[in-house]
């Protein structure tokens, strides 16, 4: 039989949902609400977004083919309205079918009237090259200079790079033996929390690869800003190379990296272990030593200081090593500097999964650099969102997925005239007093 929809006319209506019955009531739902959005925290983006200029630069990096005349679109509004759909949790361009109806998006991109559709999107993609992004990558590191308003003393920038799985038959496109599977190899560069690199690149390559080069871009950038700041090179032994190494130390570049076990480092060690074993064998409990030596492997032109961290435990040994050109306590060295390199990692986690900057589906390689550098612009909106709204909250350290949850997913009713646009959100919300505190700090930064 048919049942009533939502208006309560008697017809067959396949966007009533029956949800069974409260006493002696009818439970139902339809997607006929109106202007409502289910992303009323895009306000909070998009507030962010005009306070540090983001997507305005990100728009004038990217070169417009299109005849001025006949635009309807603009590519500023089109970068606003794909980069909040990243952070909002849309990471397919079809989602935005629907999103280009949602008020709240139209009032957040800046327009009273339907954003970009998917297509119109994709074309956004496809104008991408290499010169887009170069600029594109400049203006990460040119927000990472704002971002300061006083000289920072030191700055330790962590260099890793990970997998980005492909399945499909995208240019450049190659099969990779570690992680065994056919993938792209990005580069990340960060500082902190902040994101200064995201570069794609095929994975028939060394992981460190182009790092150098990054390296030297970087650092001579940012002396130029502040000559006297301090530099840390910090990265895995995937980035112990001799030209990265020696140009640290010609440029005066301080680094910690780490160094891949061979039999003359163990050798090395030996004894050490040895003593660890037996310690570990009386007491059983699990034993630990951090120490150094000098090395110098047969390709270095002379002898490094190398801190080496032991264990000795169930697991059998476990040493680690480590080279640089620091000075302090070994143990210093390695637990509180070189150990935190793992938050990179984290950081690499929110952009890759949180952000879908694995989202690399494009034929051209060069549309998928874009969608790279997309997701990295969701990244820093994201980071100084949470830099300048939700210090001293319980979501300053909250990583993307809990921000989009607690913050961003944000059912509203939007009303739109001639006089206002007014989103109407739930009484009873939770996160409200977070929310307005958040609005109140950007605004006012």
């Amino acid at each position: 039989m048919p049942k009533p929809n939502c208006t309560g006319q008697d017809e067959l209506d396949l966007g009533v949902i029956d949800f069974g019955r409260l006493g002696r009531r009818e439970v139902q739902g339809c997607f006929d609400g109106g202007s409502m959005t289910s992303d009323g925290g895009v306000m909070l983006l998009s507030a962010t977004d005009r306070k540090i200029g983001l997507t305005a630069a990100a728009a004038a990096c990217i070169a417009d083919p299109r005849n001025p005349q006949l635009i309807t679109h603009a590519v500023r509004d089109m970068l606003r309205q794909r980069v909040y759909g990243l952070a909002l949790g849309w990471e397919d361009l079809n989602d935005h079918k629907a999103l280009r109806l949602d008020v709240a998006m139209q009032t957040a991109v800046g327009v009273d009237r339907e954003v970009a559709s998917a297509p119109t999107l994709c074309r956004l993609e496809s104008w991408a090259d290499r010169a887009t992004a170069v600029r594109l990558s400049e203006l990460l590191v040119e927000q990472f200079i704002a971002s300061f308003k006083t000289a920072p003393k030191e700055l330790v920038l962590d260099f890793d790079a990970t997998d980005n799985p492909l399945h499909g038959q995208q240019e450049q496109r190659f099969f990779h033996g570690y992680y065994d599977c056919y993938c792209y190899l990005p580069l990340y560069v960060f500082c902190g929390q902040q994101l200064l690199c995201a570069y794609l690149r095929p994975s028939r390559i060394d992981a460190a690869k182009h790092s150098a080069a990054v390296l030297k871009l970087l650092v001579r950038r940012l002396r130029q800003v502040w000559p006297e700041v301090r530099i840390i090179f910090r990265g895995d032994s995937g980035f112990c190379r001799q030209r990265i190494v020696n140009w640290c130390e010609r440029s005066q570049v301080h680094y910690i990296i780490g160094l891949a076990r061979n039999p003359r480092l163990e050798a090395m060690v030996e004894y050490a272990q040895l003593a660890l074993r037996d310690q570990y064998q009386r007491s059983g409990h699990k034993q630990r030593l951090v120490g150094e030596f000098s090395y110098a492997a047969q390709s270095w032109p002379r002898e490094r200081r190398v801190i080496t961290r032991l264990e000795c435990g169930e697991q059998g040994y476990n040493p680690r090593f480590v080279v640089t050109n620091l000075t302090g306590e070994a143990g210093a060295l390695y637990d509180d500097l070189y150990c935190q390199r793992g938050e990179a990692e984290n950081r690499i986690k929110e952009a890759q999964v949180g952000l879908f900057a694995t989202r690399t589906s494009c034929h051209v390689f060069a549309s998928n650099q874009l969608r790279v550098l997309l997701a990295a612009l969701a990244y820093v909106l994201i980071e100084r969102m949470r830099a300048l709204g939700l210090q001293g909250t319980e979501l300053a350290n909250a990583q993307i997925d809990t921000l989009r949850i607690r913050l961003l997913k944000l059912g509203a009713v939007v009303t739109r005239n001639t006089r206002r646009i007014r989103l109407y959100f739930a009484s009873n919300w939770p996160s409200a007093p977070i929310f307005a505190h958040a609005m109140h700090a950007i605004s006012s930064a």
